[in-house]
């Protein structure tokens, strides 16, 4: 990052929002597809005695 000037703002960054489209199609096949799986584990998640038990496991603190 030499070229990293802290008094110019910006530097150079590409406006927001870029000017490509980002929601393509399959974007948003994975999207629903992502849905489902964590709707799926929910659904299973609900079903055990103590569900934090499991969320612990993958979510570190």
């Amino acid at each position: 990052m030499k070229d990293f000037n802290n008094t110019k703002p910006y530097n150079g960054l590409t406006l927001l929002p870029p000017k490509t489209i980002l929601e393509t199609t399959k974007v948003l096949l994975k999207t629903i597809d992502v849905s489902r799986s964590l709707a799926q584990l929910n659904g299973m998640l609900t079903n055990l005695p103590n569900p934090t038990l499991f969320l612990d496991t993958i979510h570190p603190q």
